[in-house]
């Protein structure tokens, strides 16, 4: 009886110390919320729109069951807009096993999409994941990935439109961007295109580093007429200095995101990033409880487009905010901010 026991034992003792790349958290129980899950989240930088992300993302997870501290862990990266430790980061997730790998904003998502080829990866906050070479195709991805971008470019068409409209004065358009981010780039051409059509031009103040934004701004004073910011995680990172200059000099500041416009910007045609990251925290949920591969799960893109005006930010820019603008915004209780 005693060596039944102790054969017993060392069986449960070898099962237990078994570890492996293909050895998860995720538990072998027939009842699937009593399994513990595993992911990590690679994020480039901390700046209000990824950070909303994240929490979105998370949130969709504890609402399905899936909660960190429960039954899952998270591995939370931060690469601090650093390429080196973005790379680093990626190959450290790629050597270890988890049930998922969430990539936030395009350099993460990218990195880690190049060394993870086995685990399911979903990425959000990219601008555009087929020209980042992320996925091959947005309805069918393939492989071990998909996620959101978080860019229509009807959003940045809109928006140009809107300054053309309403800003008449606005002969150019000062924007500072970090030409080494391929999301910057991206919308900055279409930018470029859309304020083209209404003989806008748009004049560029290129940076490298967030400690660069703040001079940028200000050598667009007296150059440009309005600024204007992309998703850019180096300038939106800094956009505090950007708020300053557009404040002090009474010049119409308008961005791509929601979270950069409840900060101080004027104006964007947008959407909530924790409404962004829930979506792909959806995403997350089938993947870990239904077993849905991403390689069959479409990409996608913001649905739900709005005018977002902040009113305070008007006054310190020198801007009249017209009965004709707010009636531009679909979602007034929500999208004006007073």
């Amino acid at each position: 009886m005693i060596a039944s026991l102790l054969i017993s034992a060392a069986a449960l003792v070898a099962v237990t110390g078994c570890g492996a790349k293909n050895d998860n958290t995720s538990g072998s129980g027939n009842n699937a919320d009593s399994k513990t899950y595993s992911i990590a989240i690679s994020q480039y930088v901390e700046h209000p729109s990824l950070d909303a992300t994240r929490e979105g993302f998370l949130a969709a997870l504890k609402d399905a069951g899936i909660t960190e501290g429960d039954n899952l862990k998270v591995d939370m990266n931060n690469a601090q807009a650093d390429a080196s430790n973005n790379l680093s980061i990626a190959q450290k997730l790629a050597s270890k096993d988890y049930d998922l790998i969430l990539g936030i904003a395009t350099p993460s998502a990218l990195a880690v999409v190049q060394e993870e080829k086995e685990n399911p990866v979903l990425f959000a906050a990219v601008t555009d994941p087929l020209a980042a070479k992320i996925v091959s195709s947005l309805d069918k991805p393939g492989g071990n990935v998909s996620g959101a971008s978080d860019t229509n470019p009807a959003a940045i068409t809109q928006l140009m439109e809107f300054v053309a409209s309403k800003f008449t004065n606005v002969k150019t358009v000062g924007m500072v961007i970090n030409e080494g981010e391929p999301n910057a780039v991206i919308m900055a051409d279409l930018a470029e295109k859309a304020l083209a059509e209404h003989n806008i031009k748009l004049l560029k103040a290129p940076v490298t580093a967030t400690s660069e934004v703040s001079q940028a701004a200000e050598s667009l004073v007296g150059r440009a007429d309005a600024l204007y910011i992309a998703l850019d995680n180096t300038v939106v990172s800094s956009v505090d200095s950007i708020i300053k200059v557009a404040n002090d000099n009474k010049i119409p500041f308008f961005s791509s995101d929601r979270d950069t416009v409840e900060k101080g910007a004027f104006a964007t045609v947008g959407f909530k990033y924790y409404d962004h990251g829930y979506q792909v925290g959806q995403m997350a949920v089938e993947i870990l409880k239904d077993g849905k591969k991403p390689a069959d799960m479409k990409v996608t893109v913001p649905e739900k487009l709005d005018l977002i005006l902040n009113l305070k930010a008007a006054e310190a820019q020198g801007i009249t905010v017209t009965d004709e603008m707010k009636s531009e915004v679909k979602d007034q209780d929500t999208n004006i901010i007073k």
